[in-house]
């Protein structure tokens, strides 16, 4: 008997944590249990032929809205071709409306519903014991599935598995090279986030310390590059959160790192305070805000302490340490586009190192579905409901928003563009509209839904700046060079950039490991433009050139930047 786990996840660098658990939890059936995982860039032909090669007894989809639709069209396919194999399916996207699925998908035999690893242990248990020995499929809690009559049976509702109980699915690192660690040490979420389904889901559950720090030290002990923590809100609880930083601390590796998502307003003093301890790059923090505009907090079922969540990325800006990533999303009730471009402004004044503009998604289940109409949410009507229009938004709107999203991305997201956009941010009062109009410039040149060349996405923003600021236009041709060589030693040197013949000899002395560091003159004081916030500070040097060494050997931890030095 082989049971199929399958998984299509929407990058190669990601691994699916549910099948991994759901297989662990089943210990007992392991040497029946395999795992597949694909990804959304596979075509559907490809996945097809290799489930079909596996010969599966049992197949088992994880569900999620990156991936619906190639699960159900592969459900239709694979049972034209094996159409003796029972299909089942787990997850987010198919448990809250469970019914409606199969009947839209005839498929698919049936839908655990909800937390998976019980469920699917005793479905392994119904398949595999002998038929004498066999429980019916009504025995089990927590699934769905279509009975003999071809009706739809309900098993009713599983209770919430003590997190203790969980089998750790790490022990085998070969199967995740080069690829992302999710793990989690909690389950549930404390707050009602009306667009989130973790809001349904009552209770808040952690996994206990002593088998917590075991875990750690495995991915610590095997020198994992990167681990993300998947608990909705890591400091919810605060001594939970201080044992697990203090650990990670002590038993830092000099090598990995550890991403967590927090309320910013709940970190306390003590763990600010821990927190600059730190290695710089030990850890990250993704940071939800979601808007700033107080009735769209209130409708959301948010409680946000503004003044406190600035003091406290302010705080942990301070001593440099730690990537920060701040969240907003688009699209949310009461927010118009005025209201949203002043919530993108406060945020992008936190300065932190990623800011996430998503889009709303219209998730099943969610109190804004179930409220969807009273907003006046239009969004896809396939999966990933995104928000298309509101009762506050015009898909016009929406539109601009993206265009600006995507500018944000390319060029602060990335962080290659550093110093040019510390310039440029100065010709707009709301940054907002600095991408935006940076955006209907790529849209009116047709350079859109294209791929570019850092140096290409150079030309095009000379190209911009030639309309929007000509009379600094040597100023930006600086910026730019400083940042194509402040991420790599770039093997080809942009048009605009001085000769490197020019200074030879001064290269020759300063730059001693060849590739390892670089040498660039500047007539701009590249330092004086990261300390000053008007144009009219940024005067040409009429004497003579500056020099800035570029070292890449030593690098910022948090952004990748070569480290630079002012030499005379």
């Amino acid at each position: 008997m082989k049971i199929l786990l399958t998984a299509i996840n929407a990058k190669y660098i990601h691994s699916n944590l549910a099948i991994y658990s759901l297989r662990a939890y089943a210990r007992e059936y392991q040497q029946h249990i395999h795992i597949a995982e694909y990804t959304i860039n596979h075509r559907v032909d490809y996945i097809l032929q290799d489930i079909y090669k596996q010969k599966p007894d049992v197949l088992c989809f994880s569900c999620y809205i990156w991936n619906i639709r190639y699960v159900r069209e592969l459900a239709t396919e694979v049972s034209k071709v094996l159409p003796e194999v029972p299909i089942w399916v787990g997850g987010p996207e198919v448990s809250y409306e469970a019914e409606s699925f199969l009947e839209q998908c005839p498929a698919v035999s049936g839908v655990m519903v909800g937390e998976g690893e019980e469920i699917f242990r005793d479905l392994c248990g119904y398949y595999l014991r002998e038929p004498s020995q066999q429980e019916g499929l009504e025995e089990i809690s927590g699934l769905v599935f279509r009975g003999t009559q071809g009706t739809l049976v309900t098993t009713g509702v599983r209770s919430p598995l003590c997190m203790d109980n969980l089998v750790f699915c790490y022990k085998d690192l070969e199967e995740f090279e080069n690829r992302i660690i999710y793990y989690e040490t909690s389950r549930g979420c404390p707050f009602s986030c009306s667009y989130c389904l973790s809001s349904i889901e009552k209770g808040l559950r952690f996994r206990s310390f002593e088998l917590v720090k075991e875990e750690l030290q495995f991915f610590l002990d095997h020198r994992v590059p990167q681990v993300k923590f998947v608990d909705r809100t890591f400091n919810c609880d605060h001594r939970h959160a201080m044992e697990i930083w203090q650990y990670l601390k002590e038993h830092d590796n000099g090598m990995t790192n550890f991403h967590f998502e927090i309320s910013a307003d709940l970190l306390t003093s003590q763990e600010i305070a821990l927190i600059h301890t730190m290695r710089p790059g030990l850890i990250q923090l993704e940071i939800g805000v979601q808007s700033i505009h107080g009735p769209t907090i209130h409708k959301i079922r948010r409680t946000t302490d503004l003044q406190r969540l600035e003091q406290v990325v302010s705080q942990v800006q301070q001593c440099g340490n730690v990537h920060q990533h701040l969240d907003l999303i688009a699209g949310l009730p009461e927010e118009d586009f005025v209201t949203f471009t002043k919530s993108f402004q406060w945020v992008y004044e936190q300065k932190p190192e990623q800011l996430q503009l998503g889009f709303l998604k219209v998730l099943k289940g969610s109190f804004l579905y179930q409220n969807r109409r009273e907003y006046g949410l239009v969004y896809q009507e396939y999966p990933p409901y995104e928000v298309m229009a509101t009762h506050w938004l015009s898909y016009e709107e929406i539109l601009k928003m993206k265009l600006a999203e995507e500018m944000l991305e390319v060029y602060y997201n990335s962080g290659q563009f550093e110093m040019t956009i510390k310039v440029l941010e100065l010709t707009e009062d709301n940054p907002f509209y600095l991408f935006l109009r940076l955006g209907e410039f790529y849209e009116s040149q047709g350079l859109l839904a294209m791929s570019h060349s850092r140096v290409r996405r150079c030309e095009i923003l000379l190209d911009y700046i030639a309309q929007k600021d000509p009379a600094h236009r040597e100023l930006y041709q600086e910026t730019l060079v400083f940042d194509l060589y402040y991420r790599e030693n770039m093997k080809s040197r942009p048009d605009w950039a001085p000769s490197l013949m020019e200074f030879k000899d001064l290269s020759r002395k300063y730059c001693k490991k060849g590739k390892l560091s670089h040498l660039e003159p500047f007539w701009y004081d590249m330092e004086q433009i990261l300390r000053n916030r008007t144009l009219s500070e940024y005067p040409r040097k009429e004497q003579e050139q500056g020099f800035y060494l570029f070292s890449y050997e030593k690098r910022n931890p948090l952004t990748g930047q070569a480290q630079v030095q002012k030499v005379q």
